[in-house]
C-alpha cells in the first residue's frame, strides 16, 4: 500500500522535510548576506532576497518550535524596552588620541618604536576610520548575544534588541569550535545611499529629512523599539576584539582574516606596512578616492599591528599607546548642481564635472566638484537641478557625496555620457577597467592642450610663461600642434597673440630654447607616457641612457629593470614603437632637444656608491631632495624613501625626523651633509666620518 497507516510516523516525516527546507534557507540567506556585506558583490536582487525571507517567516509561522534565536527571520523580535539598562564592558572600550598632521603622525611611530626599546621590526596597519558609532557586541559559543555602546568606555547602554536589526552583525558566527565568550568592537554605520532613499521615504510620509549618516545611526540604535530601528538600513564594520576568547589571532592584520571567515565585515583598504612613511604615502592616495566610498569617514586609524606589542605599549588612563586617529579637515556644504560638463584629459579620459551654484566651502567660494566617471554619475543619480551635499576632504578637490533626492520636486532628466569626444568628436572607447571613457583620437585638440601644458609644468620641462591661457591661444592659433611645435616658434609668431608684447615674446622662446637641455628624466616625465612620473622616468633613464635605447628596448629588458614590471614595460614600449610615439620622438630630435642623460648623471656601476641603498631626509643646504637623490643614482647608489635593515646610508640634514630616528634604532649609518659629500667623491664605499 501507498499510504501510511501511523499518522504521527507521517507527521514525523513532514516535520523532518520542513526542517531540512527551513536549514536550507537559513543556510542560503546567510550565503547572500555575507555575499552583501562582506564581499559587496550580492547575486541576488533585493526582490529575490526578500522572497526567500518569506519562505522562511512561513515555514517558521507554521512550525514555531523550529525557530531559533539566530535565524535570520529573528533581526526584529524583540518587544520594545522600556528604556535602556548599563552594561559593564569586559574591557574598557577607549578613545584614541588625535593628530591632523603626517609630521605629527611620523613623531609619534617614532616614539612609539622608541617606547618598545628594541631592535625589532614594527609593522603598521592603516584602517579607515569610519564615522559612526562605536559598539561591542557579544557572542556565546557563536551565538549573538548582547551588544552595548561605548557609554564612557566603562560602561555603556544595552542596545542588543535594535543591534540584532543592523544588516552585517551575523547573529551566528561562521565558526568552528566558537569560545564560550567572545567580544567583538566595530562600528555602526549608515550608506549615503541609504540615507538618500530613507530621506526619500520621511519625505513620502511628511516626516522631517535626517541631516547626516552619523546622526541617523546615532539615533537609531537607542531606540526602544527595534521595528522603527529595523526600517533604517544600519550597517556594521569590525574592527578589534575586547576579548579573543583564547583564538590564536596575533595581529591586526590576523583579526581581519580571521573576521572574514567568521562572517563579520571588515572596512575597506586595511593594509599593513613595513615603515609609517608607505603608510602615509598610501593614505595620502586614500584620500584622493574618498568618492569611491557609499559611507563617511573622518580620517584613518593607525596600529601597531602586533598584539603582544600593542601589550607591551599598553595605555594611558583613557587612551591606547598602539593606536591613533589620523584625521582630516572634512567640510561639507549643500548646493545646487547648475550643469554637468565634461573635460578632456592628456591621455584622452573624458572626465564630467559638476558645475555648481556657488558656496562657501572651508573658507573659500567651491563653484566646481569633480564627479570623476560615468559610472559614479549613475551609482548616484546626479542629475541637473539636484540638490547636492558637497565635501571637501584635505586639499582635495570637492566631490559630490550624495543627492539630496527628497528634495527634488519635479522630474529631472538622467545624464548620459557623450558618445562622441565633445571637442574633436571622434567616438570614445571605453577603457579595459570598464571605468573611464576616453577619447582615441591623439591629435584632438583637447587632449593637445592638456599635453602642452603638462609638457611645460614645473616637474616636465619647465617653461616659464607658457601658463594655461597661452596654450590654449597656440593650439587654437594653429602655431602649436605637439611638443616639436613649440621649439619652432619666434617672437615674431607670438606677436599677434593676446597680451603678448615683444618684451614677453623674447622671454618665452628663450625659455623654450632653454629646456631643450632639460635632460632624458624630465623630457620622458613630460611626454606624459601612462604610468610614467619622475621616478620611473629617471630609473628608465639611467637603465638606457637615451631615448633611442628605449625605442630600441624589448618589452622584456624594460620589465627587467628594478621596479619597473610588466605593466609599465607594456605601457612605455606600447607608446615609444607606436605611431604616434615615433612621430613625437623625431620630432623632439628635429628640433634639438636633448634626450640621453647629461654627462655625469648616468649611474656608475662602479661609482663610489654602487649597490648601496641610500634614504635623504630634512633639508640639506647644498641640494634640493631630488639633486641630491640624482647625486646618488649617478654615484651607483640607489635612492629610496623609506628605512629599513636593508638601508645603507641615511643623509640627515636640518629637521631629519622620524626616518633619522628609525636610522638610529636600526643602526644604520648617518651621514651629515660633509660626509655626503665626502662620500660621493670617494673611491671607496666607506665615508671618513659618518654624523653618527
Amino acid at each position: 500500500m501507498l499510504g501510511c497507516r501511523d499518522p504521527l510516523r507521517k507527521l514525523a516525516v513532514v516535520t523532518n522535510a520542513d526542517a531540512s527546507q527551513i536549514e536550507r534557507l537559513r543556510a542560503e540567506i546567510r550565503h547572500h548576506d555575507r555575499a552583501y556585506y562582506i564581499e559587496a558583490a550580492p547575486t541576488i536582487s533585493d526582490l529575490e532576497y526578500d522572497r526567500l525571507l518569506e519562505q522562511l517567516r512561513s515555514l517558521e509561522a507554521s512550525h514555531p518550535e523550529l525557530v531559533t534565536p539566530e535565524s535570520p527571520t529573528q533581526r526584529v523580535g524583540d518587544a520594545p524596552v522600556n528604556e535602556l539598562t548599563a552594561v559593564e564592558h569586559a574591557r574598557p572600550m577607549l578613545s584614541m588620541d588625535n593628530t591632523y598632521s603626517e609630521g605629527d603622525l611620523a613623531t609619534w611611530a617614532a616614539r612609539t618604536a622608541k617606547q618598545l626599546g628594541t631592535d625589532e621590526p614594527i609593522e603598521w596597519v592603516l584602517e579607515l576610520k569610519i564615522d559612526g558609532v562605536a559598539v561591542s557586541l557579544a557572542y556565546e559559543h557563536g551565538r549573538f548575544a548582547q551588544a552595548a555602546t561605548r557609554g564612557n568606555g566603562i560602561v555603556g547602554d544595552d542596545v542588543t534588541h535594535t543591534i540584532r536589526t543592523v544588516g552585517g552583525v551575523p547573529l551566528q558566527l561562521d565558526l568552528a569550535g566558537a569560545p564560550a565568550r567572545l567580544d567583538v568592537r566595530g562600528e555602526v554605520y549608515m550608506a549615503n545611499s541609504d540615507l538618500v532613499r530613507l530621506n526619500e521615504k520621511q519625505a513620502a510620509e511628511g516626516l522631517p529629512a535626517f541631516a547626516n549618516t552619523r546622526n541617523v545611526a546615532a539615533g537609531s540604535i537607542r531606540l526602544l523599539d527595534p521595528k522603527l530601528a529595523a526600517g533604517r538600513p544600519l550597517r556594521f564594520f569590525c574592527h578589534g576584539l575586547g576579548d579573543a576568547g583564547g583564538l590564536p589571532i596575533h595581529s591586526q592584520t590576523d583579526l581581519f582574516a580571521w573576521a572574514h571567515k567568521a562572517g563579520l565585515p571588515v572596512a575597506p583598504s586595511s593594509r599593513g606596512f613595513h615603515s609609517i612613511d608607505a603608510l602615509i604615502e598610501y593614505g595620502r592616495e586614500q584620500i584622493e578616492s574618498l568618492h569611491e566610498l557609499d559611507f563617511e569617514v573622518d580620517g584613518f586609524v593607525v596600529k601597531v599591528n602586533s598584539f603582544a606589542q600593542q601589550r607591551r605599549l599598553g595605555s594611558t588612563a583613557k587612551s591606547p599607546r598602539w593606536a591613533i586617529a589620523w584625521k582630516f579637515e572634512k567640510y561639507e556644504a549643500t548646493t545646487t548642481l547648475a550643469r554637468i560638463r565634461v573635460q578632456v584629459g592628456r591621455g584622452g579620459t573624458i572626465t564630467p564635472v559638476a558645475d555648481l551654484e556657488p558656496v562657501q566651502l572651508a573658507g573659500t567660494t567651491v563653484s566646481r566638484a569633480s564627479l570623476h566617471n560615468a559610472d559614479e554619475v549613475a551609482r548616484k543619480d546626479v542629475r541637473v537641478g539636484d540638490v547636492l551635499v558637497v565635501e571637501k576632504a584635505g586639499k582635495v578637490i570637492p566631490h559630490v557625496v550624495r543627492v539630496e533626492k527628497h528634495l527634488r520636486t519635479e522630474r529631472l532628466p538622467k545624464w548620459h555620457p557623450p558618445t562622441e569626444c565633445p571637442e574633436c568628436e571622434t567616438p570614445v572607447v571605453r577603457d579595459p577597467e570598464g571605468v573611464y571613457i576616453r577619447c582615441p583620437n591623439v591629435r584632438c585638440p583637447a587632449r593637445q592642450r592638456e599635453r602642452l601644458k603638462f609638457f611645460a609644468s614645473r616637474g616636465a620641462m619647465e617653461i616659464e610663461g607658457l601658463g594655461e591661457k597661452l596654450v590654449e591661444q597656440l593650439v587654437a592659433s594653429g602655431l602649436v600642434a605637439d611638443y616639436a611645435d613649440l621649439y619652432r616658434l619666434s617672437s615674431s609668431d607670438l606677436l599677434p597673440l593676446e597680451r603678448m608684447g615683444a618684451k614677453s615674446a623674447e622671454n618665452l622662446v628663450a625659455q623654450i630654447d632653454a629646456s631643450r637641455s632639460r635632460g632624458l628624466p624630465r623630457v620622458l616625465n613630460a611626454l606624459a607616457i601612462p604610468h610614467v612620473g619622475p621616478r620611473v622616468a629617471s630609473l628608465l633613464a639611467d637603465a638606457f641612457g637615451s631615448i633611442t635605447a628605449l625605442t630600441e628596448a624589448s618589452q622584456e629588458s624594460l620589465a627587467a629593470v628594478s621596479e619597473i614590471g610588466p605593466v609599465i614595460a607594456e605601457s612605455v614600449h606600447a607608446w615609444l614603437t607606436g605611431d604616434y610615439g615615433r612621430h613625437v620622438v623625431a620630432g623632439l630630435h628635429e628640433v634639438g632637444v636633448q634626450m640621453q642623460m647629461p654627462d655625469g648623471h648616468r649611474a656608475r656601476r662602479d661609482g663610489p656608491l654602487a649597490d648601496k641603498t641610500l634614504v635623504v631626509t630634512g633639508t640639506l643646504e647644498g641640494f634640493t631632495r631630488q639633486e641630491a637623490e640624482q647625486a646618488i643614482r649617478s654615484a651607483g647608489g640607489r635612492a629610496a624613501s623609506s628605512v629599513s635593515k636593508k638601508t645603507d646610508y641615511v643623509v640627515a640634514g636640518v629637521e631629519a625626523g622620524s626616518k633619522r630616528e628609525k636610522a638610529e634604532k636600526l643602526g644604520v649609518p648617518i651621514l651629515d651633509e660633509a660626509a655626503f659629500r665626502a662620500l660621493l667623491d670617494a673611491d671607496a664605499a666607506e665615508p671618513a666620518s659618518p654624523a653618527g
